[in-house]
């Protein structure tokens, strides 16, 4: 891994702290596209909602129990608890 620069280790070490946040907004979005999504576009969507909600270290059941059903309305709620 190269150096990195002080600056940029801050920039890094901000994001981390701050991926609960990051990581909430890009469900919320989600969200909104899955209401929309048709096909592929959908299949797509469902995929990053599923590898945002791992990276967020949201407990297996309840992802799979949200990706399961296929409805944006639980994954709504979910971003509605995080918020």
């Amino acid at each position: 891994m190269p150096d990195y620069s002080p600056y940029q280790q801050k920039i890094i070490k901000r994001y981390y702290e701050n991926y609960g946040d990051i990581g909430a907004q890009r469900l919320a979005e989600l969200a909104t596209d899955l209401y929309l999504a048709e096909g592929k576009k959908l299949a797509a969507a469902w995929k990053r909602a599923e590898d945002t909600m791992r990276k967020m270290k949201i407990p297996e059941n309840r992802i799979n129990f949200i990706i399961d059903s296929k409805d944006p309305a639980l994954l709504a709620k979910l971003v509605k608890e995080l918020g």
